[in-house]
């Protein structure tokens, strides 16, 4: 499941820039100069970019921890802590993602249909647009504003932070959700533990490892938090 995981964020590194400069490369000339645009230079962005996620991650997770979303919280942290993911696993992922996805929608697409509707089909993409889930919703409409700025940054300062900045966001919810997610399985053994001994239910860490992996597999393609 976790190679699965790493193999998909290897994918959206190579694939989605090959497809935005595909696409930008028919409607408009120069695409690749488009797509890597970099008003600023690189060594300011890189730092400014970096800032940017971070503040934009930690208010994503203020807002998936407000105590009306926290059965979103939960469900998707159990997922993420499932994974057991290692550290670098969780900077690869994010850098993939951010480097990926920022080339092929900022880079490419952006500038063929505009900031805010790019924006909208990048998070409505994701799933968290959803009008059946007002939850969801609500963590989507605060995703909207912050790819918004994301694309006023790449326009404004460069592709190269932008990415960085998506990377952020990615690492900061990983790593919170991770958090989360080992929290309420601890507390969850605390809990049961007791009742376990009644019934003298004997699952061994193999098995919970294989019922943990079942449910990561059966989730992986809804919704996590994470752009």
């Amino acid at each position: 499941m976790r190679k699965r995981l790493l193999l998909a964020a290897l994918g959206t590194l190579i694939l989605f820039p090959l497809a935005g400069w595909g696409i930008l490369a028919i409607f408009r000339d120069n695409s690749l100069a488009i797509m890597f645009r970099s008003p600023v230079a690189v060594w300011l962005q890189i730092p400014s970019g970096i800032a940017l996620g971070f503040a934009l991650g930690y208010g994503a997770q203020y807002v998936v921890s407000r105590p009306f979303l926290g059965g979103v919280e939960k469900k998707y942290s159990r997922i993420i802590a499932g994974l057991k993911l290692k550290h670098w696993h969780i900077i690869f992922i994010s850098l993939c993602a951010g480097f990926g996805e920022e080339l092929l929608f900022r880079g490419a697409i952006q500038p063929l249909i505009g900031l805010w509707i790019t924006a909208i089909v990048f998070v409505a993409i994701h799933g968290y647009l959803d009008p059946r889930d007002w939850k969801m919703t609500v963590y989507g409409v605060y995703m909207t504003l912050a790819i918004a700025a994301l694309g006023y940054y790449t326009d404004y300062m460069g592709i190269i932070g932008a990415s960085l900045a998506h990377a952020g966001i990615d690492y900061v919810l990983f790593r919170h959700l991770i958090k989360s997610g080992k929290s309420q399985f601890n507390d969850r053994i605390e809990i049961e533990l007791p009742q376990e001994n009644m019934f003298e239910t004997n699952l061994d860490e193999t098995d919970s490892q294989t019922i943990t992996t079942e449910k990561a597999t059966n989730t992986l393609n809804k919704p996590l938090l994470l752009l």
